[in-house]
């Protein structure tokens, strides 16, 4: 199951190239993942910030602007023991055409004991619900 989110590109994140930064891009797929976890886990879950960013990478495919909206699209495609990944793609939204593919290993964390931990079972579930084969 995918997961949508939308941006809006501000003037800050340009570069004076005219096009939108290639830092810029990690904020906006930071920015969808947060949304995704609001929207997808139950507040009485307790998720935020259960989950770090082990990794991360974005290729770049086309450019995008100031002022254009920008759809990031989110799907998850595999779940391990402690952490899963998900895949983006960030799409101009009036065209659909792709501006950039990312993905992201993301760890369930126990900031108390400084370690990675089983993802629980209630959250895993959740998580199998949005699993989208590639």
């Amino acid at each position: 199951m995918t997961h949508e989110a939308e941006v809006r590109v501000r003037f800050c994140e340009t570069d004076m190239a005219g096009h939108v930064n290639n830092t810029s891009y990690f904020i906006y797929l930071e920015e969808a993942r947060g949304k995704f976890f609001r929207d997808v886990f139950p507040e009485d879950l307790n998720s935020v910030g259960r989950f770090i960013l082990a990794s991360t990478k974005c290729d770049y495919v086309s450019q995008a602007y100031f002022g254009q909206h920008l759809t990031i699209e989110s799907w998850i495609t595999n779940i391990g023991n402690k952490s899963f990944r998900f895949n983006h793609n960030i799409r101009v939204k009036d065209t659909g055409q792709v501006i950039a593919e990312a993905e992201a290993t993301i760890v369930h964390y126990n900031y108390e004991e400084q370690k990675s931990e089983s993802i629980p079972e209630e959250l895993r579930a959740i998580l199998d619900s949005h699993l989208a084969l590639n």
